[in-house]
C-alpha cells in the first residue's frame, strides 16, 4: 500500500473533476453564444464537442498523472475502438448517417417532422438516434439510419403552408353557390392568409357526390386548428343553407331473420303487411252432393251379373 504513488493518483482524480467542471462550464456558455449567432441544432451539435473534448484531455493529462503512460494509454483505446466497431456494426452506421444528417440538415430542433407515420416535434439530434415528442407527448427516438433510408416530410421548415379540405355536394346541389359559401367560410377565418388567396378544384364526379377541394394558406403552426375550424364552420354554413353532404349507406344481410318486411299498399293507401302463408285463411267451399258421391264412385269394383 505504501509503495502505491497516491500524490498521483490525487492530481489525477482532481485534474478529471475539474475537467468534469470547466467542460460543463465552458459547453454552455458556447451554446449561449452560439444560440444568439446560429440554430440550436448547430449549437447543440457544438455544445457536445466542446463538452467531450475538454473532458477526454484532463482525462488523457489525469492517467498520465497517475502513472499511466500516454502511447500505452492511445493504443490500448485504439485497440479498444476496433474491437467496438466489429461488435457493434448498428451504431457505427446510426453514427455515420448521424453525420450525414448533420451535414445535410433535412431538419433542426424544434421542427415538426413525420418520419413514416410518426409525427412529432424534434427535441435532441445525436450521433445515434433523434429524439421526437410526439403532438399527445410521447418520446420517441428512432434511428439515424432509419431517417436516412426513409422518407422524411419537414411540417414546419417553411412559415406558411397551403391546407387542403375534401368535401363532397350532392349532384342536385348548385357547385357556384357551395363555392361561394366555401370561399366564404375561408375569407371570415382569422387563421387563413388572404394572400396568397384561397381557391376552390373540383376534384371528382364521385359515385355519390360531386368532391370539391377548398385550398387556403395558413401559419405551419395552425395547421391542426385551422382544419377543425375550417370544418366546422363548412358544415354550418352548409346546414343554414340547406346543402346536402352525402354520405353511404350501409345494409347488413344475417341471414333469413334480416329479411325486409314487404309491404303492401290498398286502394285507400293504407299500408297492409303481407300475411305469410302460415297466417292466410283458407278458403271453404260447399261441395255438391252429386259430385262428392261420383268421387267417391270413381275407382269402386262395378257388380256384373
Amino acid at each position: 500500500m505504501s509503495g502505491l504513488p497516491w500524490a498521483g493518483w490525487l492530481a489525477g482524480i482532481a485534474l478529471f473533476a475539474a475537467g468534469f467542471v470547466l467542460a460543463t462550464l465552458a459547453s454552455r456558455s458556447v451554446a449561449r453564444f452560439m444560440l444568439e449567432r446560429s440554430s440550436r441544432h448547430h449549437a447543440a451539435i457544438v455544445r457536445r464537442l466542446v463538452y467531450y473534448v475538454i473532458l477526454v484531455l484532463f482525462t488523457i493529462a489525469g492517467l498520465r498523472e497517475a502513472g499511466f503512460a500516454p502511447d500505452v494509454i492511445l493504443g490500448a483505446a485504439g485497440i479498444l475502438t476496433v474491437a467496438i466497431g466489429f461488435a457493434s456494426q448498428t451504431s457505427a452506421s446510426n453514427m455515420i448517417s448521424g453525420i450525414f444528417l448533420m451535414v445535410e440538415k433535412p431538419f433542426e430542433i424544434g421542427n415538426l417532422i413525420d418520419v413514416d407515420g410518426t409525427m412529432g416535434e424534434v427535441v435532441a439530434i445525436d450521433m445515434l438516434s433523434v429524439k421526437l415528442r410526439t403532438p399527445d407527448n410521447l418520446y420517441v427516438r428512432i434511428p439515424n439510419e432509419t431517417l436516412i433510408k426513409t422518407k422524411v416530410v419537414n411540417r414546419s421548415r417553411f412559415a406558411i403552408r397551403r391546407l387542403d379540405i375534401k368535401v363532397g355536394i350532392a349532384y342536385a346541389e348548385d357547385i357556384d353557390r357551395a363555392r361561394s359559401l366555401l370561399l366564404g367560410v375561408a375569407g371570415q377565418s382569422p387563421l387563413c392568409l388572404q394572400e396568397p388567396k384561397p381557391f376552390l378544384l373540383v376534384l371528382d364526379f364521385g359515385a355519390s357526390s360531386i368532391d370539391l377541394q377548398l385550398s387556403c394558406w395558413i401559419q405551419s403552426i395552425d395547421t391542426l386548428t385551422a382544419r377543425s375550424e375550417l370544418m366546422i364552420g363548412i358544415k354550418q354554413a352548409f346546414d343554414s343553407e340547406g346543402i346536402e353532404i352525402p354520405f353511404p349507406h350501409t345494409s347488413v344481410y344475417a341471414g333469413a331473420h334480416s329479411e325486409p318486411f314487404r309491404i303492401e299498399l290498398t286502394g285507400d293507401g293504407v299500408p297492409v303487411a303481407e300475411q305469410t302463408e302460415t297466417q292466410q285463411p283458407t278458403e271453404t267451399t260447399e261441395e255438391d252432393p252429386a259430385d262428392a258421391i261420383k268421387a267417391r264412385g270413381e275407382g269402386a269394383p262395378t257388380e256384373t251379373r
